[in-house]
């Protein structure tokens, strides 16, 4: 792996940091990392406790994930506004029960206006469990402007 500028780290780390701030963040036990431009792992736990009546994760946990995670792959690339998703596209493969769920995040296209990054969310046993592309417009919203970002 090709080491990145000084610049890129400390805007990858502010990402990682503007996750965790998220209030929404607080009922996920979920933790983003960002290995390089174009790219992020989200690791998250689902439990009982976001099951359906059938007994599995529910839809919203595939969402946030899979949109989580192409969001911040494609933020990599917009290093002075904060993204917003404008359309995602799911599809969903296998239920999850259980345990450890990473959702590994690509950015696709685009630099400028509209950016598209795909993700896919891979279970314990290394099987995918769902997948999803997103598109993502730059927001008027300075990053730069968002205490978790900047802290």
């Amino acid at each position: 792996m090709v080491a990145e500028p000084a610049g890129a780290d400390l805007h990858h780390r502010a990402l990682e940091r503007l996750y965790q701030s998220a209030p929404v963040n607080r009922v996920f036990s979920s933790k983003l990392e960002i290995p390089s431009e174009g790219h992020s792992r989200l690791t998250f736990t689902v439990t009982p406790d976001v099951y359906h009546a059938a007994g599995a994760a529910h839809g919203t946990i595939y969402f946030k994930m899979l949109d989580d995670a192409a969001f911040y792959a494609a933020n990599t690339l917009a290093t002075d506004r904060f993204l917003l998703t404008t359309s995602f596209n799911l599809h969903f493969t296998k239920p999850v029960r259980e345990g450890e769920v990473v959702a590994e995040g690509r950015w696709v296209s685009g630099k400028r206006r509209v950016l598209v990054a795909e993700s896919r969310l891979i279970d314990s046993e290394g099987d995918e469990i769902g997948r999803g592309t997103g598109t993502f417009m730059r927001s008027r919203i300075a990053l730069s402007s968002l205490e978790g970002y900047s802290s």
